[in-house]
């Protein structure tokens, strides 16, 4: 990575609140109950997907292995507890070393950073508001080695199903295509938070959408930037609509 994480020292308790040290700001570190609290989650989430019925739409080849990859795969925030079990099937059809997903700073990204490591991705800490040039960097380094990147672009914080400026940055900067991906769960669980996010009821049919590659060029001005900032909104709306 560009930049190490910056990790407790031994026997000490780990970071409570970001905390800024040399003007870097340093990630919250999980707690032993939010590793723990992850570990049950990913039972829950394994014993859950194992049930459900699966319909795959691949609007992307990649499960036909005619896009080799490696690429960003953008999933809406509400969207994530499926988000595994459609890169698992993906992955069988390519090959990647892993895959590195952006995680917020923030102590909840904390907690969502020790459920994806359950899951062997690995997280990488930033945001639009905390450490978002030293994350972009990160994600950078591991597109270097060959890795697979995900992010939320309407995450951590919205506005809901919104696309934000970072992960048009980051196909820019890496030269990876965008994969939209989204899913609809026919027997679901919607909580009420910002997102609404969707847990996926046991047994329950769930369409499994990935649509054609979004390409930024390098060299894209802010018009056209802006342009397929919209095209990739609207791909992920129609995908899945709310």
């Amino acid at each position: 990575m560009a930049e190490a994480q910056s990790q407790p020292a031994p026997g000490a308790q780990p970071a409570r609140r970001s905390k800024r040290r040399g003007g870097v700001v340093v990630p919250h570190q999980p707690n032993w109950y939010q590793r723990l609290g992850a570990w049950v989650i990913y039972f829950l989430l394994e014993g859950v997907c194992a049930t459900l019925r699966y319909r795959w739409v691949d609007g992307g080849g990649l499960i036909g292995g005619r896009a080799p990859g490696p690429f960003i795969y953008g999933v809406w925030h509400n969207r994530l507890a499926l988000s595994m079990r459609a890169y698992a099937h993906t992955r069988k059809f390519r090959s990647s070393p892993g895959l590195a997903a952006m995680v917020s700073a923030s102590k909840d990204g904390g907690f969502l950073a020790a459920i994806l490591e359950r899951f062997g991705v690995q997280p990488v800490r930033g945001s639009s508001s905390r450490r978002g040039p030293q994350a972009l960097l990160e994600l950078t380094t591991w597109a270097e080695r060959g890795y697979d990147l995900a992010i939320t672009p309407d995450g951590p914080r919205g506005p809901r199903c919104v696309v934000q400026e970072g992960i048009m940055s980051l196909a820019q900067v890496t030269g990876l295509a965008i994969v939209p991906f989204s899913c609809r769960i026919h027997w679901k669980i919607r909580i009420r938070s910002w997102d609404g996010f969707q847990i996926p009821l046991p047994f329950s049919r769930c369409d499994m959408l990935l649509a054609p590659p979004v390409h930024v060029p390098a060299d894209a001005s802010d018009e056209q930037r802006e342009a397929l900032r919209g095209e990739l909104e609207q791909t992920l709306r129609r995908l899945a609509p709310e």
